[in-house]
C-alpha cells in the first residue's frame, strides 16, 4: 500500500522570539523542516507540507513536495485537514508529523506504520524524564489507549500518567480525513486538537494504540533553549558516527559538524573546528584547531590550519597544505602545493607543488565582476604579493616578494613589480633630530 506524510509547519513559534518561522530555524546546518523531510523520504511515498499564510520561504524549503496553506491557525487537527486538498481519499497509511519535532527517525516512522493494527489509529508516545506540560496518554482496557488529555485540561490524577503524547498519528487515509472532520474545539484553548482523533476513532469502533519512542527522538522545539538542547543532541550523534567511521576528534565536544559532513578514515580533527554544510574530508587528512570549513573538499593527506578558513568552492588537492590565517574561496590548491601563512586566494587555481608566500592576495573583484588568477605548477610567489585578476603566472615562474602583478608572467620567468628602493645615508638621524626640535625635546 502507498503511504503519505503530512508535515505541519504553519506555526509562528512566538516563543522563539524571531521573525523567522519556527520550522526554518537551523539544526546542524539545515532547517528543522529539512531534517524531517529527509527522514520522511525514507519512510513514505508522498509528502505534503502545511504552511501558514505568507510563508513563501518555507514553501521553497518544502519543494519539490507540495505545500498547502492553513489560512487561520485554529489548531493541529485543522492544520492537518488542509492536506485534504491533496490527499483526500488516499488509500494507504497517512501520518501527521510536526516540523518542530525534527529528530524522529525514519525507522521510528516505519515502526509506527508496521505496529498499527489494520483499521486502527496509531499514536507515537514517549515517557519523558520530566513530563512537564505534555498531553497525557490514558490507557484503555483492551491494552491500547483511550484518549489524550492536554495538560491544561487534565486532572491531577491524569497528570500523574507517565505516558505522554509525542503528537504523531497514523491511520488509513480515508479514515483519517473522515475523523479530522469530526474534531471539535470544546477545550480550554478553543482549538481543534489532533489528539482528539484517539477518542473519535474509538467512537467509530476502531482500536487506538500507542507506539513508544525515546524522548530524545520526540523532543519538541519551541524555544531557543530547546533548540540549543536539540543542537547538542544532534552534534553528539554526528560526532559518534564520525568516530565510528574511523575519524579521530581530538576533543569531540568542541567540534561542530553539519548534517552532511563527510570525514574519511584516519582523518584527524583538532579542537574547536567548525564544519559548515557541504564539506568532504578524504582519508588521512588533518584539520587543525580553530579552522572553519564550508562547501569545500579536502583531498587525501592534505593539512588544513590551524586557524584556516575554507569557503565554498575550495578544493585542496592531495598532500597540499593550507596554513594559519589562510582563506580560500572558489579556489583549487594543487597537489602538494603550500599556502602557509596569512593569505587570501579567491577565484584562483594553484598548480601542483606551487608555493604561496605569506601575505599573498589574489585581487579577484573589480567592483562589479569576479576574475580568476591562474598560478602554474611549481611556481613560487614571494611574500606580500598582490595578483590583480585576471592574470596568469606560469609554471615554474618566480614572483619577487612585494610585487603587484597585473600582467602575465610566462613559464619559468622572474617577475619583479615593485617600486625601486632608495637609501639616503644619515637622513634617518637628521629626521629624528628635526622632530625632537619641533616638539621641544618632549616625549
Amino acid at each position: 500500500m502507498p503511504s503519505a506524510a503530512i508535515l505541519l509547519a504553519a506555526g509562528l513559534g512566538t516563543r522563539m522570539r524571531s521573525r523567522l518561522p519556527k520550522a526554518l530555524h537551523p539544526l546542524a546546518g539545515r532547517p528543522m523542516l529539512s531534517h524531517l523531510i529527509a527522514a520522511c523520504e525514507d519512510a513514505f511515498d508522498h509528502i505534503v507540507v502545511v504552511v501558514g499564510p505568507g510563508m513563501h520561504a518555507l514553501e521553497e524549503v518544502a519543494a519539490p513536495y507540495p505545500s498547502v496553506v492553513q489560512e487561520e491557525r485554529l489548531g493541529t487537527a485543522h492544520a492537518a485537514l488542509q492536506a485534504a486538498t491533496v490527499l483526500d481519499g488516499f488509500e494507504g497509511d497517512v501520518a501527521v508529523l510536526y516540523a518542530d519535532n525534527p529528530l524522529i527517525t525514519a525507522d521510528t516512522m516505519r515502526r509506527l506504520r508496521e505496529e498499527r493494527p489494520e483499521g486502527a489509529l496509531a499514536l507515537l508516545a514517549m515517557r519523558p524524564a520530566d513530563p512537564a506540560r505534555y498531553g497525557r496518554v490514558l490507557p484503555h482496557a483492551d491494552g491500547g489507549i483511550s484518549r489524550i488529555v492536554e495538560w491544561k485540561d487534565a486532572t491531577e490524577a491524569e497528570r500523574a500518567e507517565g505516558l505522554c503524547n509525542a503528537g504523531v498519528v497514523c491511520a488509513d487515509g480515508r479514515d483519517l480525513f473522515r475523523w479530522l472532520r469530526q474534531v471539535g474545539n470544546s477545550n480550554a484553548a478553543g482549538e481543534y486538537y489532533l489528539g482528539d482523533l484517539v477518542e473519535i476513532s474509538r467512537a467509530d469502533g476502531r482500536r487506538a494504540v500507542s507506539v513508544e519512542a525515546s524522548e530524545a527522538e520526540c523532543r519538541g522545539i519551541n524555544s531557543r533553549a530547546e533548540l540549543a538542547e536539540a543542537e547538542a543532541a544532534v552534534q553528539t550523534r554526528l560526532r559518534r558516527a564520525a568516530l565510528e567511521n574511523g575519524a579521530t576528534l581530538i576533543r569531540p565536544e568542541s567540534v561542530t559538524l553539519s548534517y552532511d559532513t563527510v570525514l574519511g578514515q584516519d582523518v584527524t580533527v583538532g579542537p574547536d573546528v567548525v564544519f559548515g554544510p557541504g564539506v568532504t574530508v578524504e582519508d588521512e587528512a588533518e584539520i587543525q584547531a580553530f579552522s572553519h570549513l564550508e562547501g569545500c573538499t579536502v583531498r587525501r593527506g592534505a593539512t588544513i590550519g590551524p586557524f584556516a578558513r575554507l569557503r565554498p568552492g575550495a578544493v585542496i588537492e592531495p598532500r597540499a597544505h593550507v596554513g594559519n590565517f589562510v582563506e580560500l574561496k572558489n579556489a583549487v590548491l594543487g597537489e602538494g602545493a603550500k599556502a602557509g601563512h596569512l593569505s587570501y586566494l579567491g577565484d584562483a587555481t594553484v598548480g601542483a607543488g606551487a608555493n604561496i608566500g605569506a601575505g599573498t592576495i589574489t585581487a579577484n573583484y573589480d567592483g562589479r565582476n569576479k576574475h580568476r588568477t591562474e598560478i602554474g605548477a611549481g611556481a613560487f610567489i614571494g611574500s606580500g604579493t598582490v595578483m590583480v585578476a585576471p592574470v596568469r603566472v606560469g609554471a615554474g615562474a618566480l614572483v619577487a616578494g612585494g610585487s603587484t602583478v597585473t600582467s602575465e608572467v610566462p613559464d619559468d620567468a622572474l617577475a619583479i613589480a615593485r617600486g625601486r628602493q632608495e637609501t639616503k645615508p644619515g637622513r634617518g638621524m637628521r629626521s629624528r633630530a628635526q622632530a625632537k626640535g619641533q616638539t621641544g625635546g618632549k616625549r
